[in-house]
């Protein structure tokens, strides 16, 4: 089982090299590494830096209202 740590650090690797946003980069993990995007979402819940990053991601995207959270 790969750590949090790991995933965070390979997700912002994918955003620099392939200049791509944080929902999409973590999509494309999962696709690579054929795991569902829930699994991804239990990670991103446990990093609240990776968390924040998405929240503000899909705020600006209009995908989430701003001042709405996240689930925990």
């Amino acid at each position: 089982m790969i750590a949090v740590n790991k995933f965070v650090e390979e997700v912002e690797k994918l955003c620099k090299t392939k200049n791509i946003e944080y929902i999409d980069a973590v999509v494309l993990w999962c696709e690579k590494n054929n795991l569902e995007v829930e699994t991804a979402a239990y990670w991103i819940r446990k990093d609240p830096t990776m968390k924040a990053k998405i929240q503000a991601e899909a705020e600006n995207l209009n995908v989430l209202k701003r001042g709405a959270r996240l689930p925990f």
